[in-house]
């Protein structure tokens, strides 16, 4: 950075070019399916334009220089002298990658590295105006092969003026420059007339806009012309930007503008390109002007819609998170304190205090949600990532693919949508690698050649689902028996009585792949594993139904929140034990003298389904010699893990109760199956049971 930015300013940076580069990815990849809607193509313009506004402020060269050409692609897209094609779209996107990391570079306060030369290189050409015919693109070409060699930085001498003058000449002799200049051009002569030079200016800027009748006594004279007139240094500049590249010819002592001033200095318009056709007689006549400074419009009383808009903006407040994490902590403990009031309130027999205690519920109850509101963010933060990684991975697998996005203002705390957006990349990754078939394969199965992913998300109560479904091959179950049995994830026994269900949750088995070719892309069968363990630490849950060639639907279950959690509390030997809500699928009371052992393992039937118990006070009370066979009745809560229930026996049932999460002391962080401890509406400390970590830790299946 050029000098010591305020941070306020900085930071005002950071927020407002971070929405916007977020937004911009998603908005490259829709337009490539609709190139002709001017509006996305002005939104994206304004994009690349306000940030290089807020990086020259903050005198961030290489960002500046980076957008600046991104910038003229979209002014020469948006005035129809180009047109969007796939390589267009590539050199694009990967300048918005190039801008991305600049700008994490800068988050970091990092030194800013210049773009890749070539890409800069691939973006003028990007930026001048599609050749009109053959002739034109061979001139462009002998243009580049011209001014290519020169040194950035350097003055254009005498002889490279006179070699770009031979290279644009057939160019010249077919559009109407002048009497008799057409063929002149191209001959052999070592000086250019004062006549050739203004019937050259005319053909770039519009016949009479530059010069005026001129004194033939001395051609190397300035020309006589009218007041105004005169071509400036700017225009002359900007004609030799157009036809060289941008900065190849400005000399290195020219002084930088200063830093209060960066977005307000005069930039030349691009000269509009030597064609046969040009788009329009307005444009292809237009002088070069400066463009105005942008100051004194941005300084305009608002009008209208204008005052509206200002005092929306006046309205909002950036508030830093931890801010809001301290706040809904202070909430947390409020609530703890509400839970202790409510349990006394139900004790005494005080209908006055009863009220008192019901009111403050109600206030406690709206103050926690309008805390959680603040800390929500909509999902389509985690979402706008998703068409540019489809758009990118199915050029590369050679697919054709369409993204719908659905349901992307659903409100998902900001801690789970920064933890679900790595999940999410795999699913989606997976479903474009080994959900949709190639194009030729969809046609010979008499579907459309281009596949269909959806990718949605909606509140369901206290919970967010997520789905994840393709249209592609689906999976078969008999296919995926074989390939445990291959690869030793089980015998053949235990395949042979897998559910289709069951079997398509062999994915999630580490190591265990569909693919018999290991690509980049997949193949290795790490990945969906870890997706599983991650939504498990989230509280959620993940499920999966495929049809063969139909296709597969994923779905993801998490909470809203992880800061507040609905439990069901327990006791076991006189402490109080916390189980995830969102986990449990059943309460019963149980005679365990009717339970069965199959394969050593307790079981008990439920609607002809075997669960495997387990006794908690085992696992949990380990100061005590514990003989379950003494047990003869018991509380029995079915828990759901992955696809597979299981029940766990307890002393005693509390029940639903609302706790705040505290994390555990030093001493026993890392303690398997603990997720985290509260207090209870009795006052009394309840440990949080993390069960999918209870489960591994115990009997190895939890994950």
């Amino acid at each position: 950075m050029g000098f010591e930015a305020d941070d306020e300013i900085l930071q005002d940076f950071l927020v407002e070019a971070g929405e916007i580069l977020e937004q911009l990815s998603a908005q490259l990849v829709e337009l490539e399916s609709r190139p002709d809607d001017k509006e996305l193509l002005n939104t994206i313009f304004r994009g690349f334009h306000t940030v290089k506004g807020g990086a020259g402020f903050l005198q961030l060269s290489a960002l500046v220089d980076c957008c600046h050409v991104a910038e003229n692609v979209f002014d020469t897209l948006r005035n129809g002298l180009r047109t969007v094609d796939a390589d267009l779209m590539d050199c694009v996107l990967s300048t918005l990658d190039v801008v991305n990391d600049m700008f994490t570079a800068v988050s970091a306060g990092e030194a800013l590295l210049a773009a890749d030369s070539s890409l800069l290189a691939r973006l003028h050409f990007y930026a001048q105006a599609m050749p009109a015919s053959a002739s034109e693109r061979n001139a462009g070409d002998r243009v580049r092969a011209v001014i290519e060699p020169t040194a950035a930085g350097e003055d254009i001498t005498d002889t490279e003026f006179e070699r770009l003058l031979d290279a644009i000449a057939p160019v010249s002799s077919n559009t109407d420059i002048g009497p008799g200049v057409g063929s002149d051009l191209g001959a052999a002569s070592d000086d250019i007339s004062a006549d050739e030079f203004e019937a050259l200016l005319d053909q770039l800027h519009g016949k009479g806009k530059i010069g005026a009748p001129k004194d033939d006594t001395d051609p190397e004279a300035a020309p006589s012309t009218a007041p105004g007139d005169d071509i400036s240094d700017d225009e002359f500049e900007a004609l030799l930007d157009q036809l060289h590249g941008k900065g190849q010819f400005t000399k290195v002592d020219s002084p930088a503008p200063t830093p209060a001033l960066a977005e307000q200095t005069p930039r030349p318009r691009p000269v509009e390109p030597v064609t046969s056709t040009p788009a329009s007689p307005d444009k292809a006549k237009r002088p070069v002007e400066p463009v105005p400074p942008t100051a004194p419009t941005d300084q305009r009383p608002p009008k209208g819609p204008a005052k509206n808009s200002g005092s929306q903006q006046e309205s909002t407040v950036r508030v830093d998170t931890q801010r809001l994490d301290d706040i809904l902590n202070m909430v947390g403990e409020l609530v703890l304190v509400r839970n202790r009031l409510v349990r006394l309130g139900a004790e005494l027999d005080d209908e006055t205090l009863q009220k008192a205690v019901g009111n403050l519920n109600v206030v406690t109850a709206d103050l926690q949600a309008s805390v959680m509101k603040t800390r929500m963010q909509p999902i389509k933060k985690v979402f706008g990532r998703f068409p540019r990684v489809v758009r990118d991975l199915a050029r590369t697998l050679k697919k054709e693919v369409n993204l719908e996005l659905v349901g992307e203002d659903t409100d998902l705390d900001k801690n789970l949508v920064d933890a679900l957006a790595d999940p999410l990349v795999h699913l989606v990754r997976n479903s474009v690698d080994h959900g949709v078939e190639t194009p030729d394969i969809r046609a010979a199965n008499g579907k459309p050649r281009m596949g269909r992913i959806v990718l949605a998300a909606q509140q369901e109560g206290d919970h967010i689902l997520l789905t994840i479904m393709d249209d592609g091959g689906g999976m078969d179950p008999n296919t995926l028996r074989e390939l445990a049995v291959t690869r030793k994830v089980m015998d053949r026994d235990a395949a042979d009585r897998l559910s289709d269900k069951e079997c398509f949750n062999l994915i999630f088995s580490p190591g265990f792949s569909t693919k018999e070719v290991i690509s980049d892309v997949s193949g290795r069968g790490v990945g969906m594993d870890v997706v599983k363990t991650k939504i498990g630490q989230l509280n959620g849950t993940i499920d999966i139904e495929s049809q063969l060639n139909i296709g597969t639907t994923i779905s993801i279950k998490v909470p809203l929140t992880l800061a507040i959690m609905p439990t069901l509390m327990v006791v076991i030997e006189h402490q109080a034990f916390a189980l995830p809500l969102a986990s449990v699928s059943e309460i019963f009371h149980l005679d365990l003298t009717k339970t069965n052992v199959v394969d050593g393992q307790e079981v008990v039937v439920v609607r002809s389904k075997p669960i495997p118990l387990y006794y908690l006070k085992r696992w949990l009370i380990k100061d005590m010699a514990f003989d379950h066979q003494k047990m003869v009745a018991g509380h029995v809560v079915v828990v759901t893990v992955g696809s597979q229930n299981i029940g766990f026996v307890v002393d005693q049932l509390v029940g639903q109760e609302e706790v705040v999460i505290k994390p555990l002391g030093q001493m026993l962080q890392g303690t398997p199956g603990m997720a985290g401890a509260t207090i209870t509406g009795d006052g009394r400390i309840a440990l949080i049971l993390d069960i999918p970590s209870l489960l591994q830790a115990h009997t190895g299946q939890g994950r």
